[in-house]
């Protein structure tokens, strides 16, 4: 009998049914209240009248009224700048303790964003509530006891004065509670390599000796140190050296592109969990197993509003128009994307994420990630969010039986037409032509824009394919290895110029 994961099992389904149900909308109302209250004194408080706010009969209101949208570029420019200076109290009190550097998916500059140690207890809290969650799934006692092997960025973050500097995903292992040691792997000194290729390979010489439980990570660099781990001890797939492996725990894009390929390395189903941890925080998590969508954190140190996702309302940078309409939880729809935009303990305000969502719960609260502001493929009115561009890859999977581990797609121009032109990445052999066809014909019948388009503007398609490792090694030569590194779905034409000189030298 396996004590230990049964007390830690029954300890965590008591806790859930003590746990008070509580409504996410009043939750949000509390935490506003909070957020202005704690930063009332702050310069950026200050300028803002956050008392006036706090003293307005609808403060959510009056908060959308007073204060403007900010990209990481105009709150940078305006605000954050002065931390850099050697000022204090700015948009948060006092100053913060590290900042997460994130290029995201757009660019090789990285964005320094605050994380102050109130953001620290928030991502910690929002990480407790999803184990209690686990209630929810039908996981064995013996899960409960094993190691948990978390493949973030580094944990040797940079000093920089006052402060340390990382990825979000090595802030937070660096910062895991003590209690949590034991369970997880690799470990302090493996997760401290710099270089990811080497901290696969002290993985893959460890493997055997944890009884790893869960794993977590992005998708794409989760499969690539799984397959190491295979390869490495010779053996068939993963369920061979980790018997008892019973959940991946994904996160920072949509699973479903990577699930047969990730499938493929298992030696039988485990559970999957969705996450959605930013730079700028722990955003949601699923917390139940009867759908694949998340549960928004709105008990946390994060104020959230909705921007429908609108042509009129969306500059060509992804910004928005000053008159974009901002809506709070109590007033958004199902099956409508929304630009997401997010308050912070870590002084970030009415900030656009670059992520857009759909609800698919609101009493819950529970949405979907359908994409980014910036891979919004719109250029001849086809109006593709990247879960539509997700689904037409899936279906190709389906409909060949073959993997596609990654791709990326442009609208460019050949003779003065525009075609759709995609890159896939798969190591099966199929004609280009067979997937430009049943790609064009899918989405055809799924997309009344994307038909419209086709009709008009938008010419035709075409595809090439390329091992994965192109796109592997792209992100590497743009930008680093592993952690929060994530493909472009979609890019403008000068960066597609580069991709493709790069994919045909490599």
């Amino acid at each position: 009998m396996n004590i230990i994961g049964n007390i830690i099992k029954g300890v965590i389904d008591i806790t859930e049914k003590l746990t008070p149900e509580s409504s996410p909308s009043d939750n949000q109302k509390e935490v506003l209240n909070k957020l202005l209250s704690k930063a009332k004194d702050t310069a950026f408080g200050k300028f803002y009248s956050f008392e006036d706010i706090l003293e307005s009969d609808d403060i959510q209101k009056s908060f959308s009224n007073k204060i403007p949208y900010f990209d990481y570029n105009k709150i940078n420019e305006e605000w954050w700048s002065k931390l850099h200076e050697g000022d204090t109290n700015v948009t948060w009190p006092d100053n913060p303790d590290y900042y997460a550097l994130s290029s995201g998916t757009t660019g090789k500059t990285s964005k320094r964003i605050p994380v102050t140690e109130d953001m620290i207890e928030s991502i910690k809290s929002a990480g407790i509530s999803q184990i209690i969650a686990l209630s929810h799934f039908d996981l064995p006692a013996t899960f409960f006891d094993k190691g948990i092997l978390m493949l973030g960025s580094s944990t040797d973050l940079i000093e920089k004065d006052d402060h340390l500097e990382g990825e979000i995903s090595g802030i937070s292992a660096h910062n895991i509670p003590s209690w949590f040691r034991g369970y997880y792997k690799p470990g302090e000194k493996i997760a401290k390599i710099d270089d990811w290729d080497k901290r696969v390979k002290k993985i893959a010489k460890k493997a055997k000796e944890w009884d790893i439980g869960a794993i977590s990570g992005i998708p794409s660099w989760i499969e690539l140190m799984l397959q190491e781990v295979i390869d490495y001890n010779k053996i068939n797939n993963i369920h061979d050296i980790w018997p008892n492996l019973e959940v991946y725990t994904s996160g920072g894009v949509a699973f479903g592109p990577y699930e047969k390929s990730f499938n493929a390395l298992l030696g039988r189903p485990i559970t999957i969990i969705d996450t959605y941890l930013a730079s700028e925080g722990f955003i949601a998590f699923q917390a139940r197993p009867e759908t694949d969508a998340m549960q928004l954190v709105t008990d946390g140190g994060i104020y959230f509003e909705f921007v429908p996702f609108k042509p009129e309302y969306i500059n060509q940078d992804g910004s928005l128009v000053a008159h974009a309409p901002a809506l709070t939880l109590n007033e958004v729809a199902l099956n409508t994307d929304y630009v997401l935009i997010i308050s912070t303990v870590s002084g970030t305000w009415r900030y656009i994420i670059g992520d857009t969502i759909e609800f698919t719960d609101i009493e819950r609260a529970e949405i979907k990630i359908t994409g980014r502001t910036k891979f919004f493929l719109n250029t001849v009115g086809s109006q593709l969010s990247v879960n539509k561009l997700d689904d037409a890859v899936k279906h190709l999977e389906e409909h060949y039986n073959i993997k596609i581990k990654e791709y990326t797609i442009c609208a460019k121009r050949y003779d003065g037409e525009f075609y759709h032109s995609w890159y896939f990445g798969t190591e099966d052999l199929i004609e280009a032509d067979q997937l430009a066809q049943t790609i064009d014909e899918y989405l055809k019948n799924a997309n009344k824009n994307y038909r419209v388009a086709r009709s008009k503007a938008l010419k035709g398609v075409k595809v090439k394919t390329v091992p994965p490792s192109t796109f592997h090694d792209w992100s590497a030569a743009n930008k680093k290895k592993g952690g929060q590194v994530k493909m472009e779905r979609v890019m403008n034409e000068d960066k597609f110029e580069e991709w493709e000189t790069f994919a045909t030298n490599n």
